[in-house]
C-alpha cells in the first residue's frame, strides 16, 4: 500500500503514467469502445466507471499545458455541439486539479478513434453511459 494513491490506480497503471513522457497521450474509454483492436497498451478497470478513473488518474498526472487543449472527447454522432452529461463531468474533474480550468475540445467520431490508435495507453472501464471517452495529454511538472 502507498500512501495518497487512489487505489483505483493498480500497479500497471502506475508503471504506465510513469512511463508516459510530455506529450503521450492516455484514453479512458467506455464499455462499448473497442479498445481492444485500438489500443498499443491496454489496461482494464473493469471495476470503475469512467469518471472514477478520470478521477484516479488526473489526482497524478499533469496535463499539458502547452497544447491548445489536453483533455479531448468524442463528438455526439449527428449533433457534435451537444455535450452529454458525462462529457460535462469529464471537463470538470480535468479542472479540479491543480492547474484549475483545462482547455478541452470534441473531436469527430472517427477521428476519435484514429486518435487512440496512437496514443500510449488505453484504459478500459466498466462504463455504460454513451460517449464515455476521453483522451488526456500529458503535461510536465515545472
Amino acid at each position: 500500500m502507498l500512501y495518497n494513491i487512489n487505489p483505483l490506480l493498480s500497479p500497471d497503471l502506475l508503471h504506465i503514467l510513469r512511463s508516459m513522457g510530455h506529450g503521450d497521450q492516455i484514453v479512458i474509454v467506455d464499455a462499448n469502445f473497442p479498445a481492444d483492436s485500438h489500443a498499443q497498451r491496454l489496461v482494464r478497470l473493469d471495476g470503475a466507471n469512467a469518471t472514477q478513473a478520470l478521477e484516479a488518474i488526473v489526482s497524478v498526472l499533469p496535463l499539458d499545458t502547452y497544447v491548445e487543449a489536453p483533455v479531448h472527447t468524442m463528438q455526439v454522432v449527428g449533433d457534435p455541439q451537444a455535450v452529454p452529461e458525462i462529457v460535462a463531468e469529464f471537463y470538470q474533474i480535468a479542472s479540479n486539479g491543480p492547474g484549475g480550468e483545462v482547455p478541452h475540445q470534441s473531436i469527430e467520431r472517427f477521428a476519435f478513434y484514429e486518435q487512440v490508435k496512437n496514443a500510449y495507453a488505453v484504459v478500459v472501464t466498466n462504463e455504460t453511459r454513451l460517449y464515455g471517452n476521453v483522451i488526456l495529454t500529458k503535461g510536465v511538472i515545472g
